[in-house]
């Protein structure tokens, strides 16, 4: 029986980092590449890192029901193939998705078993100095993301466990022991340690640690969403 896997949080997370790391160290886990509108960014290859299709190609494959979910970000479709679902099941696979809160909770409506994971950085700050770093955003593309990010982080209950991206390696070792310590359960196994590790990402064992990052983004929030309001009235 196939597992599905979701990942989500706010851009600039290391997310796409901690994917392509748990691809390498996990085995027989099928991976979904999301389908977009948007343009590549940087050397970002089609079928890589997206499937890049025009809006009219999307809105076609919507019409006839190929995505198990899809959602406009930013203008721009994103959208996840029901076709690696179908794949991971006929190879005997676990599925990896890695998609936004809104697509997290169309899967979560269509396959309650899913397994959720929610990606946090360390705090806002952060998550502002990586977005910069990436060099790939305007500057108002930027904040609208920080105000994007504090209103995804308010799903952060929602998902079956939070993980804090502060140090890249220990992130990598814990969700590895996350994936295998439910691939375990699944199978009617257990191994103390891994369960141990994913069980310290659990909201009730991690919900002190998480204050201080929520706090950082509720103190910033409305600066944000003021400078985003007074930049949309320039537009």
């Amino acid at each position: 029986m196939t597992s599905v896997f979701i990942i989500s949080a706010p851009s600039g997370s290391g997310k796409s980092t901690l994917v392509n790391k748990i691809r390498e160290a996990v085995p027989n886990l099928e991976f979904s590449i999301s389908y977009t509108t948007r343009q590549p960014r940087g050397a970002e290859q089609n079928g890589k890192e997206y499937f890049f299709v025009t809006r009219e190609r999307f809105e076609e494959m919507i019409a006839n029901d190929e995505f198990l979910e899809h959602a406009d970000v930013f203008g721009n479709y994103y959208g996840t193939a029901r076709r690696f679902l179908h794949q991971a099941e006929g190879e005997g696979k676990d599925l990896l998705l890695d998609i936004d809160v809104q697509g997290a909770a169309q899967i979560k409506s269509k396959l309650p078993n899913a397994r959720s994971i929610f990606i946090l950085p360390p705090n806002r700050s952060e998550l502002e100095q990586r977005l910069r770093k990436r060099s790939l955003d305007a500057e108002e593309v930027i904040r609208k993301r920080l105000v994007t990010a504090s209103r995804e982080i308010e799903n952060y209950e929602k998902y079956d466990y939070i993980l804090v991206n502060d140090q890249l390696e220990d992130s990598v070792e814990t969700l590895k022991a996350i994936l295998l310590s439910e691939r375990m359960q699944r199978a009617g196994k257990a191994d103390a340690n891994l369960s141990s590790r994913a069980e310290k990402c659990r909201l009730n064992q991690i919900r002190e640690r998480l204050q201080p990052i929520l706090q950082s983004f509720g103190e910033n929030r409305c600066q944000c969403e003021v400078k985003q309001g007074e930049s949309n009235e320039v537009d």
